[in-house]
């Protein structure tokens, strides 16, 4: 009696597993059904813009579904990463999360909505790249050396950033506290209009994505003096870094962008997007033009991004209590 109620125990065991896993399996297997929305969080132009639209578009033919590009912008990239928080968890809503959204405003402004590590779900990671700082072509700073000299000098600049709360703005914020220059913060609603009044003289220097900058760069519309990160940037290893014209040790500043969903998302179709997105960035042609963006390109699973997540969360709370920094 005992070995047929042991075999109808686990006959009951096999089918409860089933009954779970049967829809799990079906919905790996339809999804997705419908067009997938990708919403960036600043205007076009950024770098969560520019490589969004490039694994976006490879993205569409790997799942074989419409994947469509929103530019959800204002107040720091935070209304955007909202909207994807109370969209539902199904796999159709996705952010192209970048650093100030994810890792610095829910920690810098009062109150942003969200808290990223409870209300949103790491999917990938999509590269991480240096600020470039870029001054106007008819600047007086011909090179690194001749900007910082005018900084310990006090003299009078305005500098711009994507926004409060961005990591242009730290970094500028962060050179006054160190070295006391005259500055005065000018925020636009994003890197596009930024650059665009670095370009036509209205400000006096800016430090965007290395992505945005250098087509800029290249275009001759503005001036690269130097890069924010540790390391000099591969596309350009003869510009110096920050920390090394300036002598502050401790100054690294970089964009990471990647890809989040509402917090609830189904596991398997967190797996789906990862796997997808992971080989996306590693094949040649995509891997190629998202490096010529600046941006270093490493495939992450779930967790190992979660991880990165949380790490530079920490790195820019600890910035932003060593330096006192508040909100404009």
């Amino acid at each position: 009696m005992r070995r047929i109620n042991n075999v109808r125990a686990i006959a009951v065991t096999v089918i409860a597993f089933l009954g779970i896993a049967a829809p799990v399996a079906a919905r790996a297997q339809t999804y997705p059904s419908r067009p997938i929305r990708l919403i960036v969080d600043f205007p076009p132009g950024g770098a969560g813009d520019i490589l969004g639209r490039i694994i976006g578009n490879q993205l569409s033919v790997e799942l074989k579904q419409s994947v469509v590009v929103e530019n959800h912008s204002g107040a720091g990239g935070t209304i955007g990463a909202r909207d994807v928080v109370n969209a539902p968890p199904d796999g159709y809503t996705l952010a192209v999360g970048q650093t100030p959204e994810i890792a610095i405003n829910p920690y810098f402004m009062k109150d942003v909505g969200y808290d990223p590590l409870k209300d949103l779900t790491p999917i990938a990671l999509a590269g991480v790249m240096p600020l470039a700082l870029v001054v106007p072509p008819q600047s007086p700073y011909a090179n690194a050396a001749q900007w910082v000299a005018a900084l310990r000098a006090k003299t009078p600049m305005n500098f711009a950033s994507a926004g409060v709360g961005t990591p242009s703005h730290l970094a500028g914020k962060l050179l006054k506290l160190k070295l006391d220059p005259k500055l005065v913060h000018v925020p636009y609603k994003g890197a596009g209009p930024a650059l665009n009044d670095v370009a036509g003289g209205q400000v006096d220097w800016y430090f965007p994505a290395y992505a945005s900058g250098m087509p800029l760069v290249q275009g001759g519309r503005v001036k690269l003096l130097a890069v924010s990160s540790k390391k000099r940037a591969a596309l350009t290893p003869d510009i110096p870094t920050v920390a090394e014209a300036t002598g502050i040790a401790d100054f690294d500043f970089t964009l990471w962008v990647g890809f989040f969903a509402p917090r609830g998302l189904p596991k398997d179709i967190a797996t789906q997007l990862n796997t997808a997105i992971d080989r996306i960035i590693l094949e040649p042609d995509i891997e190629k033009k998202l490096e010529a963006t600046g941006s270093s390109i490493e495939a992450l699973s779930i967790p190992q991004f979660d991880a990165f997540v949380r790490t530079d969360i920490a790195r820019y709370r600890a910035i932003i209590a060593q330096a006192n920094l508040k909100a404009e």
